[in-house]
């Protein structure tokens, strides 16, 4: 051949690391190792022992990919011979196992290549698939008597998964989602983690929850370096709200499924940037049934034998109409004040009405509100609520 190929991956360097030998000055080599120590070019002046230098030490092999960072390289075509070629196109493919890129700055052939020159190539590609990754390096040329040359080099690599992320729902009665998102470095180098977002579906607006006030600033509760340590694991938590046109709508929230997607940003090293964002994040949906009842206002705190309001939101999640008539049964520490057994009407589907209620504790403590009864008269079905909410009774005395 009369060309010769070279690619090479461009990394950025690393801190230098020296490893420190010394000894106490009554041993026999007295003072020596430290003086090494201090007269070492790598080593920081006043803190010698450190391992971390402030040199920098260039890459001395192919190094770790992982997903979500930038895959760049060098290529280079060099004329080793004695004559002009003709006609040189060089191309970069990278093959996954789905698909095959081309990472060529330009397609177009050079006209002619003189003897001991060289055509340069730097190619980027931001990795977004696991496992063997092939670069396929491929050069056509036209040498002075006519005849065509082509020739091809492969270099494999494998993508690794730089974290590992996972996902806990919490949905609470008030149609809000939480989310708990578990995040650990698997690499074997502290990450600084630039952002971690939660980007809501269309029906949701979100609201962090991994930040705290203080002294009127906002402060993250990670502290100011938000470094992560391999194999280290950090929570964040979201807490995602209908939006107004959609929370108005009964049984519309309850069928969705999909919440949103993670968006984590970190650097390594020496600011090596990576980028993951995660499929849509599905929860699974709550059954609220044919009827769903849930508490509007309830009083933390009330007084023993003294009557307290609540208040009750009835939502019709079937698609039929409903004739409903409200019962409330007595417990042994709960005790509804009102009328039982009286009619609330037609209820159309998706449609809600709002009870206000009152009730009295006979025993103090934490106590469960329960006893509520709806009865369909359409098809004679009774649907039973108990432990809706618990409310803390104390004496009168106690409170004030």
């Amino acid at each position: 051949y009369f060309l010769i190929f070279a690619v090479m991956r461009l990394t950025k360097p690393t801190l230098f690391t020296n490893i420190p030998v010394t000894c106490e000055e009554r041993d026999l080599p007295g003072n020596l190792f430290n003086q090494l120590m201090k007269d070492d070019p790598s080593t920081v002046k006043g803190a010698e022992t450190l391992m971390l230098g402030e040199m920098l030490t260039l890459p001395q092999n192919f190094g770790n990919i992982f997903l979500g960072e930038t895959f760049s390289s060098y290529i280079s075509v060099h004329n080793d011979s004695n004559q002009v070629v003709k006609d040189i196109l060089v191309k970069a493919d990278l093959q996954t196992s789905s698909q095959r890129l081309n990472l060529s700055a330009s397609s177009a052939a050079v006209a002619e290549l003189k003897p001991d020159c060289c055509i340069d190539d730097v190619i980027h590609h931001e990795v977004k698939e696991i496992g063997t990754h092939i670069l396929v390096c491929a050069v056509s040329y036209t040498t002075q008597t006519g005849e065509k040359m082509y020739f091809r080099k492969f270099f494999k690599f494998q993508v690794l998964k730089p974290l590992d992320v996972k996902t806990k729902f919490y949905n609470a009665e008030t149609d809000e989602v939480f989310l708990e998102a578990q995040i650990q470095n698997i690499t074997t180098s502290p990450m600084f983690m630039e952002k971690v977002s939660l980007e809501p579906s269309m029906m949701y607006n979100v609201a962090e929850l991994n930040t705290v006030d203080t002294a009127g600033k906002s402060e993250s509760t990670f502290g100011a370096r938000t470094y992560l340590q391999p194999m280290d694991t950090r929570q964040y938590l979201y807490c995602l709200k209908p939006k107004q046109e959609f929370a108005e709508k009964a049984g519309v929230i309850k069928g969705v499924t999909v919440i949103g997607k993670l968006d984590i940003v970190w650097k390594t090293n020496l600011g090596e940037r990576g980028r993951l964002q995660t499929s849509q994040l599905q929860r699974m949906a709550p059954g609220y049934g044919d009827v769903r009842l849930s508490l509007e206002t309830i009083p933390d705190t009330v007084n023993l034998e003294e009557p307290f309001d609540i208040t009750c939101k009835i939502t019709n999640c079937s698609e039929r109409t409903m004739d409903l008539v409200l019962e409330m049964c007595n417990t042994n520490s709960i005790h509804w004040c009102g009328v039982s057994g009286r009619q609330l009407g037609k209820l159309h589907p998706s449609s809600s009405l709002h009870l206000a209620l009152t009730l009295l504790s006979s025993v103090q403590g934490l106590q469960s509100v329960s006893g509520l009864r709806l009865t369909d008269t359409f098809l004679k079905r009774t649907y039973e609520y108990d432990d809706i909410a618990q409310v803390c009774v104390v004496s009168s005395e106690v409170k004030q």
